[in-house]
C-alpha cells in the first residue's frame, strides 16, 4: 500500500508517497517476503504531464534485509509495480512514451515532442533509450524475402522481411554472399526465399539454405527486361523520329549530307574526345570502378557510366528535337487565316479562338502572331521524336492500355526499324507468359532472345539460363517480393527522417520496432474514447 499526498502549489505538480510498514516487502533477488527494515530512502520519479505542468513523485521507499539465507543478496529496495523500476528515475508510463518516440520521431523529433510535453529530455537521451529497447525474438520464417536498398551514395545494403507476416527481421551493411549464408545458417527452417536476380545473393541462399526454393521476382524481371529495351532504343536512335506523322523522316546521315558541318561541331567534338577518354581508360584497366575512372578523369560518375555503356560516340550526342506540342496548335491555321483576312489585333483574335475553346493566355497568342508582323511565316507544328525511354514504356506497355496517339506513333515506329519490331514481338511474348503464369514456353523464349541478334538481350538470355529454375518459380507462382519493397520505402523513409546520417544499428533498431509498433497501435483502430 502507498500513501500519497499532492502538493499543486508550485511550478510542478509534486506527489509525496510513502510505502506502508504493514506490508511485506518482495525481494529482487530470490523473491522471498521480508518484514524487517533496513532503512528508508527518498526516490524522485518523473511522470507524464498532468494538466501541461510537469508531474515529480518523491517516493519513500523502504530497504529491507533478506530473510532467505540462500539468497546472494544481503539487502534491496522494494519495487512497486506499475511505479518504479530498479536504477530508472521515471516512471513506467513516462519510459514507455519515451521510448515510443525515439522509435516515431528518432532524436531530435523525440526531444522536442517530449519538451511540448513538459519532459525535458536531449536528443542523444532519446537515442540512449532507443537504443536499449530490446528487439523482438528472432523467429524463423516460411517464405523470407531478400532485396537490397541504398544506404547512402555507392553503398548498400540487405534487408531481410518475413514475407508472411509482413514483418522485417533485420538488415545489416552490404549485400554480400557471405553474409546472408551465415544468417541463414544461424536460422534453419526457411522453406521459400524470394529475391530479385542478384548472383550475390543466389550463391548466399545456396550455400545458406540449399533446400529452400528460390523464387526470382517478376517486377525485378519485367524492370530489368524494359531496361534492355531502352537499351535498344538508345542504340537505334536514329530510327526514332520516324514515330513523327512525317512520312520521310530525316536520319542523322543525311542530316550530315545536307549541312557538312554538322559532323565537326563543338558539341560532336566534345562527346568524341570524352568517349575516346574514357574508352581509353576502361579498356586498359578492365574491372575499375566508375568513381575511380571519374576522380582520375575530373568527371561526374554518371557522365563516365553513360561514355562507358555506349558503343560509339554518336550515342552520347544530345539530339535537338523539334519544338514540343503546344495547346494551341489546332488554332495556328485560324490564325493565319484571320490574319490573312485583316485582323492583326492579338487581343481580338485570343477571344476568338477563345469562343472556339481554347483556354490559353493571351500572351501565346501574342507571341505566335509576331513572325507574320515582320512578315515571316508562322511556326509550323512539329511533333517531336520520342525519347528512349518513352519508346521504352510504349513497348513494355499492354497493347489494349495504349491511347491511340501511343498505337498511331509506335505502328509507324515499328514499321521502320525492325530491330524494334522484333523487340516489341519479344516483349509481349514474355508478358504473356507472366499474364498466365505458364513458363512452358521460356527455353524456346530464351533461344528466340539469343538468336535475335540484339547484343542486349542476348545478355539477358545468358542471365537468365543461369538462374533458370528461379525465374520459372517466379513466373508460375504467387510469391513475389511485392513485401520487400514496401519495406524498403519504409526504410528509406526512416533515413529521411533522421537526415540520412543514421548508422546501421540505429536504422535496424528504428526499422523493426517500428513496424512491430504499427502492428500493436493500428491506426484504422483507435482506442474507444470513454
Amino acid at each position: 500500500m502507498v500513501v500519497v499526498s499532492v502538493d499543486t502549489t508550485g511550478p510542478a505538480v509534486a506527489i509525496e508517497a510513502r510505502t506502508h510498514n504493514d506490508v511485506s516487502a518482495r525481494c529482487t533477488g530470490c523473491g522471498a517476503m521480508s518484514d524487517w527494515v533496513h532503512s528508508r530512502y527518498v526516490r524522485h520519479l518523473a511522470d507524464t504531464a498532468v494538466g501541461g505542468r510537469p508531474v515529480r513523485i518523491d517516493l519513500s521507499v523502504r530497504r529491507s534485509y533478506c530473510e532467505n539465507p540462500a539468497c546472494a543478496k544481503v539487502t534491496f529496495a522494494e519495487q512497486i509495480d506499475g511505479l518504479t523500476v530498479r536504477y530508472q528515475r521515471r516512471t513506467p508510463l513516462l519510459q514507455h512514451l519515451v521510448e515510443t518516440l525515439g522509435i516515431l520521431l528518432a532524436g531530435r523529433g523525440g526531444a522536442r515532442l517530449l519538451c511540448i510535453l513538459n519532459t525535458a529530455l536531449s536528443r542523444t537521451s532519446v537515442l540512449f533509450h532507443l537504443m536499449r529497447v530490446p528487439l523482438p525474438p528472432a523467429v524463423t520464417p516460411r517464405v523470407l524475402g531478400v532485396d537490397d536498398f541504398a544506404l547512402y551514395a555507392g553503398t548498400y545494403g540487405t534487408l531481410l522481411v518475413d514475407a508472411d507476416t509482413r514483418l522485417p527481421l533485420t538488415l545489416w551493411e552490404g549485400r554480400d554472399a557471405e553474409t546472408l549464408s551465415t544468417w541463414l545458417g544461424e536460422h534453419p527452417g526457411v522453406e521459400i526465399v524470394c529475391r530479385d536476380g542478384s548472383p550475390a545473393y543466389r550463391q548466399g541462399i545456396s550455400a545458406g539454405a540449399p533446400d529452400a526454393l528460390q523464387v526470382s521476382d517478376r517486377f525485378h524481371l519485367w524492370q530489368g527486361l524494359s531496361r534492355r529495351v531502352q537499351e535498344i532504343a538508345t542504340a537505334h536512335r536514329g530510327c526514332l523520329p520516324a514515330a513523327a506523322p512525317d512520312p520521310e523522316p530525316v536520319t542523322p546521315e543525311s542530316a550530315e549530307v545536307r549541312d557538312p558541318e554538322a559532323a565537326d561541331t563543338p558539341a560532336r567534338r566534345h562527346a568524341k574526345r570524352l568517349f575516346e577518354a574514357v574508352h581509353a581508360v576502361t579498356d586498359t584497366a578492365r574491372g575499375r570502378s566508375y568513381h575511380s575512372i571519374a576522380r582520375e578523369l575530373g568527371l561526374n560518375r554518371r557522365t563516365v557510366r553513360k561514355y562507358a555503356r555506349a558503343t560509339t560516340w554518336q550515342e552520347c550526342i544530345r539530339r535537338r528535337y523539334p519544338r514540343r506540342p503546344t495547346p494551341l496548335d489546332p488554332y495556328l491555321g485560324y490564325l493565319r487565316q484571320r490574319w490573312d483576312e485583316g485582323e492583326h489585333n492579338a487581343f481580338v483574335l485570343h477571344q476568338e479562338i477563345a469562343a472556339k475553346g481554347y483556354r490559353g493566355h493571351y500572351q501565346q497568342v501574342k507571341l505566335a502572331v509576331q513572325p507574320l508582323r515582320r512578315g515571316l511565316p508562322m511556326a509550323e507544328v512539329h511533333e517531336r521524336a520520342p525519347t528512349p525511354r518513352e519508346v521504352a514504356r510504349w513497348i513494355a506497355t499492354a497493347p489494349d492500355q495504349r491511347s491511340l496517339h501511343v498505337r498511331e506513333r509506335l505502328s509507324r515506329l515499328l514499321e521502320h526499324c525492325p530491330e524494334l519490331q522484333r523487340t516489341h514481338e519479344l516483349v509481349r511474348e514474355f508478358a504473356a507468359m507472366l499474364d498466365a503464369q505458364d513458363a512452358a514456353l521460356l527455353p524456346a523464349w530464351l533461344d528466340r532472345l539469343a538468336t535475335s541478334r540484339l547484343p542486349a538481350l542476348a545478355g539477358m538470355a545468358k542471365s537468365i539460363r543461369e538462374d533458370e529454375a528461379a525465374v520459372v518459380q517466379g513466373i508460375t507462382t504467387s510469391f513475389s517480393s511485392g513485401v520487400n519493397e514496401g519495406r524498403i520505402t519504409d526504410v528509406k523513409l526512416q533515413k529521411r527522417i533522421t537526415g540520412g546520417r543514421a548508422g546501421v544499428p540505429l536504422l535496424r533498431q528504428r526499422v523493426v520496432l517500428i513496424a512491430h509498433l504499427r502492428r500493436r497501435y493500428p491506426a484504422s483502430n483507435p482506442p474507444a474514447s470513454p
